[in-house]
C-alpha cells in the first residue's frame, strides 16, 4: 500500500492537469493516482524524482562497504597483487591464445 495524503482519480487529474502539476511541483509530494478507486501510477515531480534516485544509489554504496567489511571480517580478501594477477589472468583467457599482453 502506497502511503501518502495526495490521492486522485485519474479523471480528477486529467480535469485539472495544469494545476496538479504545479501543486506537485510546490510541494515536492507524490501524487497517487486511482483508476476505478485502485492506485494505478505515482505521479512525482522530476527534481523530487532525482533526489530519490540519488538516495538509491547512496545506499547502495552504503550497502556495498558493509559487505566489503563483513568479507573482511570474515577473511573473504586476497593481497592486492595476487587480485591484479587473476584480473590479468581472466583478461588473457577471454582474448585467447592470439592476443599478445603488455
Amino acid at each position: 500500500m502506497i502511503r501518502t495524503p495526495n490521492i486522485q482519480s485519474l479523471t480528477e487529474f486529467q480535469r485539472n492537469t495544469k494545476a496538479t502539476l504545479e501543486e506537485i511541483a510546490r510541494s515536492g509530494d507524490p501524487l497517487v493516482l486511482t483508476v476505478n478507486g485502485r492506485a494505478q501510477a505515482v505521479l512525482q515531480d522530476a527534481a523530487a524524482y532525482q533526489r530519490l534516485l540519488d538516495k538509491i544509489e547512496e545506499l547502495e554504496v552504503i550497502e556495498a562497504v558493509r559487505q566489503a567489511e563483513r568479507d573482511i571480517a570474515a577473511g573473504r580478501t586476497i593481497p592486492l597483487a595476487d587480485a591484479v594477477k587473476q584480473i590479468r589472468s581472466r583478461i588473457r583467457r577471454r582474448r585467447g591464445p592470439d592476443s599478445t599482453s603488455k
